[in-house]
């Protein structure tokens, strides 16, 4: 035998309904704000008008015609080369900071060194995803760069 449909049931079904929005809200709200890395720069304003020096520096870079290459090889080690726009590995000083895309862990100098064509980590990168800060110095000239890897 089957119960009449009342007004009980119609309340239950609505709190249940809310109660799982709710749910599925604070879950999103504690991810949200757990994965957060903080503000992407302290001045919105300030940084505005920086924008179009960062531009011209962005094209100066780009009329070198450098190119980057980021990669971990065996036992995690980072190795990067380096070639000019004829394709010429290029040599000089460079400098890597390492980044925790979600800022979990501290940025890391990478102590890097040159071998063979490019340069090589002295020390393993930790298992996990990076960014890489890459400012490289060669011919009086400086260049940055950015690029992802996965040790």
């Amino acid at each position: 035998m089957t119960r009449p449909f009342t007004g009980w049931h119609m309340l239950s079904i609505m709190i249940l309904f809310f109660a799982v929005i709710i749910a599925v809200n604070v879950t999103m709200a504690r991810y949200a704000v757990g994965t957060f890395g903080g503000a992407v720069v302290d001045n919105s304003y300030v940084a505005s008008q920086r924008f179009n020096g960062w531009l011209t520096q962005g094209r100066a870079q780009a009329r070198l015609g450098w190119r980057i290459a980021a990669a971990v090889g065996p036992g995690g080690v980072l190795r990067i080369t380096a070639v000019d726009a004829r394709g010429t590995p290029i040599t000089g000083r460079i400098a890597v900071i390492a980044r925790h895309p979600l800022g979990r862990t501290p940025d890391r100098a990478v102590a890097m060194a040159a071998r063979g064509q490019g340069f090589a980590a002295s020390a393993p990168l930790p298992a996990g995803r990076w960014q890489l800060l890459i400012v490289m110095h060669a011919h009086g000239r400086a260049a940055r760069f950015e690029a992802e890897v996965r040790a």
